[in-house]
């Protein structure tokens, strides 16, 4: 019997990661390779008002359609990555 594992298959949207979950064994992968995300758990209590050019919008929401999230999420995600960016 081989030590090797399986590796981590690829999941574009939350759906898709919610049923390898429910459906795989997971002591069959590698979690060497593993890499940790962060969920949203905080309250979204503040509210934003922003203009942008329409044309940016529609990007940003072919895109967050394209990873099977809210564009919303994913507005917030780029904001994240942007401040994550700032610091040293």
């Amino acid at each position: 019997m081989s030590n090797s594992k399986k590796p981590w298959t690829s999941l574009p949207t939350d759906k898709a990661a919610r049923q390898f979950v429910d459906e795989a064994d997971l002591t069959q992968f590698d979690w060497s390779v593993a890499e940790p995300v962060k969920y949203e758990f905080e309250d979204k209590s503040a509210r934003v008002t922003m203009r942008l050019p329409e044309s940016q919008l529609d990007n940003i929401k072919a895109e967050a359609k394209k990873r099977g999230i809210k564009y919303q999420r994913f507005m917030r995600e780029l904001m994240e990555r942007g401040m994550q960016s700032l610091r040293p």
